[in-house]
């Protein structure tokens, strides 16, 4: 029996001690469990499970769970409007402050405030105070839910506000050193605590050089910090460097996937979150790319029309049109995706933006030149015909090289202009290329009309 296997029957006993009001033994095996397997047996329960469940467990019991829940708007919403409003409000209340956060930015301004009003003062002012940050940014994704203490400190007085507030906060691996205007001017590790003289000073064994973001930074750009220094927190400031909460590597994780998920779904040209929708709502999402790309795809049916007397005088021609358009379609999406991947990782925005168009040109050119010749020699021993491979070569070589160039310009373009790179996408660009294919493979054709009448 593998784990995934022993998990349901687990979670099959669990779902028996609730539907036979097994009280006790339901809060034992449930809050034996991980709080991640918590949240998985949660979203295994049908609606009247779920409100049984309530009478059960407590609010704090729930919000554990919650803190690691991920669902869609809608789904969340249900979740929220079948429990009590008083009981909702003390659930959201003993999430971590982001998290619940999170989950009133998806309710309604009347439903974030009905929840407010039923929390204790102190608990809506931590909520509210990240409820106005935008979306995306440091602020948005940052907790208040941190340890700091003052460089006039002995490290025995710190272990004591740690073991104080270790119990709210949502890492103590780091704690910031503040001053009395409570700006940010160091940081120490959990490490460095334990390992030091209860005496000794924090001022003496703190690190003043503190990497930091600001409030209003992209939540992608905080990320990209994350990679470059590996850290598990980092702390968020204002512009006068006061310390206003931190940012952990599990919100960054999904920040990541989040970037992840939306890079492919341009890629794709499809939002690939859409699993479990309704048949009609998914189609409802797909259809405006697909008609979008009908319509350049008739171009392209157009721009191969106006060539209907070449391609009747040598229908040899009409052979070769999939095979250099579909090649040329693949190479672009090749370079479309390095682009994109290189605009992510800030690698372009380092970089000069010619020299980097100039490098995918003769990446194009050396791509191009090997697949027409490949397909030169082919087609000048399978048709007996050298000249007839000497275009579709040619052909192919231009075609690569054009559609090389435009899966990293337009990405790179846009993101100048301050557009997502990724809705750059796969299938844009693949149909850019077959017009434009069609355009050279046409144009050098008619060349050598001659060689094949």
């Amino acid at each position: 029996m593998d784990e995934s296997q022993g998990i349901e029957l687990g979670f099959a006993q669990i779902k028996k001690y609730l539907a036979e009001n097994r009280i006790q033994e339901f809060r034992d095996s449930f809050l034996d469990l991980h709080l991640y397997e918590q949240g998985e047996f949660y979203q295994s329960l049908t609606q009247e499970e779920r409100v049984h469940l309530y009478s059960y467990l407590s609010p704090k019991e729930v919000a554990d769970a919650f803190d690691l829940i991920e669902e869609d708007k809608e789904t969340m919403k249900d979740y929220l409007s079948e429990m009590r409003p008083s009981y909702a409000a003390a659930m959201l209340a003993a999430m971590y402050t982001d998290n619940a956060v999170d989950f009133l930015n998806l309710l309604g301004k009347q439903e974030t405030a009905k929840y407010l009003s039923l929390m204790s003062n102190e608990e809506a002012a931590e909520i509210k105070e990240l409820l106005h940050y935008e979306d995306d940014t440091a602020g948005s994704i940052m907790t208040t839910e941190y340890v700091s203490i003052v460089a006039n400190q002995t490290v025995r007085s710190a272990m004591q506000v740690l073991k104080s507030a270790a119990d709210f906060a949502e890492t103590i691996y780091y704690i910031y050193v503040v001053n009395q205007e409570n700006q940010l001017v160091g940081v120490i590790s959990l490490r460095d605590l334990i390992i030091n003289d209860d005496d000794t000073l924090i001022s003496e064994i703190m690190s003043e050089r503190v990497i930091s973001v600001h409030v209003g930074d992209d939540q992608f750009d905080v990320a990209q910090t994350f990679r470059d220094y590996d850290f598990l927190a980092l702390p968020v400031t204002d512009y006068d460097d006061h310390l206003l909460g931190i940012v952990t590597v599990d919100d960054i994780i999904d920040v990541i996937d989040d970037e992840a998920t939306s890079d492919y779904s341009g890629l794709a040209g499809v939002n690939v979150d859409e699993v479990g929708e309704a048949p009609l709502k998914a189609a409802t999402k797909r259809l405006p790319w697909l008609i979008t790309l009908l319509f350049l795809g008739m171009a392209t049916a157009t721009l191969i029309g106006k060539y209907e007397v070449l391609v009747s005088e040598a229908s040899i021609l009409a052979v070769f049109i999939s095979l250099i358009t579909g090649t040329a379609g693949n190479a672009g999406t090749q370079s479309l995706a390095v682009a994109v991947r290189r605009l992510a990782m800030n690698d372009a925005k380092g970089s000069s933006f010619i020299r980097i168009i100039f490098s995918e040109i003769l990446t194009g050119l050396v791509t191009g030149a090997v697949t027409g010749i490949t397909i030169f020699v082919i087609v000048a021993i399978w048709k007996g015909n050298p000249i007839l491979g000497l275009v579709i070569g040619a052909a192919m070589m231009a075609a690569i090289t054009v559609a090389n160039l435009a899966g990293s310009f337009i990405p790179m373009l846009m993101d100048r202009l301050g557009f997502d790179p990724a809705v750059a996408s796969g299938p844009f660009i693949t149909t850019l290329s077959d017009l434009t294919s069609v355009l050279i493979y046409f144009n050098i054709a008619s060349m050598f009309m001659s060689y094949f009448k």
